[in-house]
Order: C-alpha cells, then sequence, then structure tokens
C-alpha cells in the first residue's frame, strides 16, 4: 500500500472523540487523544475539536450527532471502548448514529493490528458515515491508536472524496 503524504488531509476538517471514564474524570492523561490529533495534523487536517467523555453510550451518540450535524466534520476519530469490557460501547453508540457502515477500513486496521498482537482480533470497532462524516472507531491505547490509523490513513481522503461523489 503506498503511503500517504503528509498533506494528503489538507483541508479536512477533523474531531476526536476520546471515550474513557478515568480520562473524563481528569484521573488520566488522554495520551491517545492527543496522539492521535498530532497525527492528523501532521498530515495537514483542521482538528476542530479534541474531546473526552465518559463510557456511555448516549454521551458518546449525542458527541458524534453534534460533530457530523453542526461542526460540518469531515472525519470523527473515537479512540477507546472498543474492547469486550462492560462499559465498551462506543461501536453500539457509533452503530446508532451512522447510516452506512465501512466495514474494510475496520477489517484493514485489524488485518494490519494482528501481524503485532493476536488480541487485535478481540476488537469491536466500527467505521461508517454520517451525513458527510466518516467515523471511525480506534482502540483507547496510544501505541494501538496511532498504528491503527496509521494503516488506514492512506484510504481516508479518498474515501471522503467518494463520499462527495468524487473520483468513481
Amino acid at each position: 500500500m503506498r503511503l500517504g503524504k503528509p498533506s494528503d488531509f489538507k483541508g479536512i476538517r477533523a474531531v476526536v472523540l476520546t471515550v474513557s471514564d478515568s480520562r473524563s474524570k481528569g484521573k488520566v492523561f488522554d495520551e491517545s487523544g492527543e496522539a492521535l490529533v498530532c497525527l492528523l495534523k501532521k498530515r495537514g487536517a483542521l482538528v476542530l475539536k479534541k474531546e473526552i467523555v465518559p463510557d456511555e453510550k448516549a454521551r458518546i451518540a449525542r458527541s458524534l450527532r453534534r460533530f457530523c450535524d453542526h461542526l460540518n466534520v469531515q472525519l470523527v476519530l473515537t479512540t477507546g471502548g472498543t474492547g469486550l469490557g462492560p462499559r465498551d460501547v462506543t461501536p453500539e453508540a457509533t452503530g446508532a448514529v451512522i447510516a452506512k457502515k465501512v466495514p474494510g477500513l475496520i477489517e484493514l486496521m485489524r488485518w494490519k493490528s494482528f501481524e503485532k498482537t493476536e488480541r487485535a482480533a478481540l476488537s469491536r470497532a466500527v467505521a461508517g458515515i454520517r451525513g458527510r462524516a466518516l467515523i471511525i472507531n480506534l482502540p483507547g491505547s496510544p501505541k494501538g491508536a496511532q498504528e491503527s490509523f496509521e494503516a488506514i490513513a492512506p484510504l481516508v481522503p479518498h474515501a471522503l472524496a467518494m463520499m462527495r461523489g468524487e473520483r468513481h
């Protein structure tokens, strides 16, 4: 796969949503969210907002709807809440707000991650479209979030162009 150039994300309006009980209470620094913001900016994206919410389906869904419907963003990256824990509900919240699934992005992330750890098979991440925005769930660990983002980053600008009706 060709590596994306730093300018590939130029002009893309993005948001990062961290889903974590401990981070939302300020008990733990949000390394994953900060790492994703840095990666997006490095590629030329305009990061409009970084927000932290607890592992609560209604709160996650409300934030996703607000970003997509009112902030005019094109890309929403979530980090956290994709595992098997009792409070991991990010995929369910994402599924409740998207109109179309984009499973290939998640399949690619899992495949690339699985090359490094078998635990990647336990991810329940979801990717999908709401309006003009692409929402992608990423793992909650800083390393997992970064590696997963890098695995799919070359495809994101093309996916957004396709969503606009371009490059068919």
